[in-house]
Order: C-alpha cells, then sequence, then structure tokens
C-alpha cells in the first residue's frame, strides 16, 4: 500500500518509516555476501539524510544483521563506491543528487528496492532539479514496491505531484491548517527597525530561560556574521549553513545535538525535519518567505508535544504581510511579546 501522509511537525513521521521498513525487512533472505539494497530513502538536505541514518542504526540496534549507509554530495564518491561493492547495505538514506550519480554509475543497484520513501516530499518535489533527480531514480527501481511520502507541509497543488510516483496511495492530509501548530509552542512577534535586531536579540538571550535555541537568519553571510558577534557578546554560539564543507556541517551539526553548543545559527537548512529535543526557543531574526517555513521553523521547538517559545523579528512591509498569513491561515493570534513571560510556559520544570 503506497502512502502520502501528513502529520504536524515533530509528531514521529521518521519513526513511522523507519519502523515500518524495518519490520518488513529480511536480511537472511539474501545469499551470504549478496545483500541487495531493499529500502532507498531520499530527503533534501545532507544533515536530514545524516539524521535518519542515525534513526536506522538506533531503531535496528538489535537487528545485527542489518545494514544502513548514507549518501550525500560534499564526501568523496569514491568511498560510496567501496561501501557498496565492499559492504552493500539493505538500506540507504540519501540526498537526490548523490543517489542518482551512484544508480548512473551502476554502482547503486536499484533493481531490488521495496521500499521507496520520500522525506519532506513536497520540499524535493517542489524544487524541479530535485524532481528531475527523483524521478530519473525511480524509473530505475521495480514497478511493484511500497512508495511513502511524508511532510508536515502538503499543498493542494503538490499532492497531484507525488500522486504520480504513486499506485492508489492511502492519502493522509491535515486539510484543516489550524491543526498544524503545535500545541506546546508560544508564539510571538516583535515589531522593530532592522538595526535594532542585534541589541534585542542580545536583550531575548539574556532574559529568557532555554535548554538550547535556533537562531534562524535568511542568508549565509548574515549568519557567519551573527555568529561572530554573538561570540563577541559572550554567547557561544555555533553557525551552520549550506556554504561550510560537509564535514563541518555534520560535525557542527553532532555538537548541537549532543548539547556541547546551547546556541545554533542557521540558514533554513535547518528548518526542516531536524530534531533536537533539547531545543525549546526557536528565534526569527529574519522572518521567513512564506508561511510553509514559518511552520516548519517554529516546529524545531515544541516537539513531540513538549513546551517551546518561537519569537519572530518583524522589520519590513514584507515581513508583516507574511505574519498576516501565518495568523489567517492556521487561525492563531500570534502577539506582541510581553515585557515579561512566565517561564513555566516555556521550560519543562
Amino acid at each position: 500500500m503506497d502512502i502520502i501522509c501528513q502529520a504536524k511537525s515533530g509528531m514521529g513521521k521518521t519513526a513511522v518509516f523507519v519502523l515500518a521498513t524495518l519490520h518488513q525487512l529480511n536480511p537472511s533472505a539474501f545469499p551470504a555476501g549478496e545483500n541487495q539494497v531493499s529500502v532507498l530513502v531520499i530527503c533534501h538536505t545532507r544533515e536530514l539524510a545524516f539524521q535518519i541514518s542515525h534513526e536506522y542504526e538506533r531503531f535496528s540496534k538489535y537487528l545485527t544483521e542489518v545494514k544502513t549507509a548514507v549518501f550525500y554530495g560534499g564526501v568523496n564518491i569514491r568511498t560510496n563506491r567501496d561501501i557498496l561493492k565492499n559492504d552493500c547495505p539493505h538500506i540507504v538514506v540519501g540526498t537526490p543528487g548523490r543517489v542518482l550519480g551512484l544508480a548512473r554509475e551502476k554502482c547503486l543497484k536499484l533493481d531490488h528496492i521495496k521500499h521507496f520513501v520520500l522525506d519532506e516530499c513536497d520540499r524535493v518535489l517542489e524544487s524541479l532539479d530535485m524532481r528531475r533527480d527523483i524521478q530519473e531514480i525511480f524509473k530505475m527501481t521495480p514497478h511493484e514496491k511500497q512508495v511513502m511520502m511524508f511532510s508536515a507541509t502538503l499543498s493542494k497543488e503538490i499532492r497531484p505531484v507525488c500522486k504520480k510516483f504513486c499506485q492508489d496511495p492511502m492519502e493522509i492530509y491535515v486539510d484543516d491548517d489550524t491543526k498544524l501548530t503545535l500545541h506546546g509552542l508560544n508564539l510571538y512577534y516583535i515589531k522593530l527597525a532592522e538595526a535594532e535586531k542585534n541589541r534585542k536579540l542580545n536583550d531575548l538571550l539574556d532574559a529568557l530561560e532555554f535548554n538550547q535555541v535556533v537562531i534562524f537568519v535568511s542568508k549565509v553571510a548574515r549568519a557567519n556574521e551573527l555568529n561572530r558577534l554573538l561570540t563577541e557578546c559572550n554567547f557561544p554560539s555555533i553557525c551552520i549553513h549550506a556554504g561550510m564543507r560537509q564535514e563541518e556541517r555534520i560535525s557542527k551539526y553532532k555538537s548541537f545535538k549532543d548539547f556541547n553548543a546551547r546556541i545554533l545559527v542557521s540558514t533554513d537548512l535547518f528548518g526542516r525535519g531536524i530534531d533536537i529535543e533539547r531545543v525549546n526557543v526557536v528565534i526569527n531574526y529574519d522572518f521567513p518567505d512564506d508561511s510553509d517555513q514559518f511552520l516548519h521553523r517554529v516546529g524545531r521547538a515544541g516537539r513531540f508535544g513538549t513546551k517551546g517559545i518561537a519569537i519572530s523579528l518583524i522589520s519590513s512591509e514584507p515581513d508583516q504581510e507574511v505574519l498576516d498569513k501565518v495568523q489567517s491561515r492556521f487561525e492563531v493570534n500570534i502577539p506582541e511579546l510581553p515585557d515579561e513571560i512566565d517561564m513555566s510556559s516555556y521550560m519543562a520544570t
């Protein structure tokens, strides 16, 4: 049964496909030394691919025969080829470009795929470049397989595109957008001039109690600059964006996940899918361009029913327009940040 599934951020979509595919995997069915790739999971960023592969490893801890590999760009392709040749995995998680590259070379054989999973499927299929890659990969897989697609946001426009990859899928949608917001998450905004943002951010980091905080900015240069400013102001932050070398990106991701850093400055690279359970504060230093991205960003806090707070800095007319759209679409009233906030409303005591 093919599945197209929408569910709000932080509710365990990854666990659904990880557990479902592991449950149906039978490594002993393959001849000794002749493993075949049975499960292919594709997502839009390298960090998300890394995270999903880690979840497979975590859930298959006692399934000692199961082998998982993760393939993405920024890493020497020779290491991927060696893994596929010498220690072929049953499960491959990857980004479209690298998976397609390995499949075109015939290093990655897709003729035994039983489960084809697209995570953050709207993001993958909205980008025409990625969609072309996915279509080419898809054509290399057998006709008979299970297709599963997941995202927190599935617009009415993208649903027909998703269905083209499926055969009579079970469709699970949240058509009432008001049900997509997270209950334990407090949303606020602050109206200010662009030049006032840095001082306000300092004040917020001083005043808020947080386990970990993610600060979103619009561009790579702004991420680097803000990270430098925070460090100078004695807020030891780390920064992650697409302009970094891949090893550095993964190492920063691990460092934040392992609680070695408490403040992360990021572009939208971290805006979707990334699950850091201790994040209870999200700050939109630069407001997102659309309401979908707002939902994904603030969903980094308040995951799986926990408490959290998301504060957005509004400094322009376009910012205000998107904020108005967010409020009308999700039927939420986002108030201005009060002078004092009850810590117990966003921090588990």
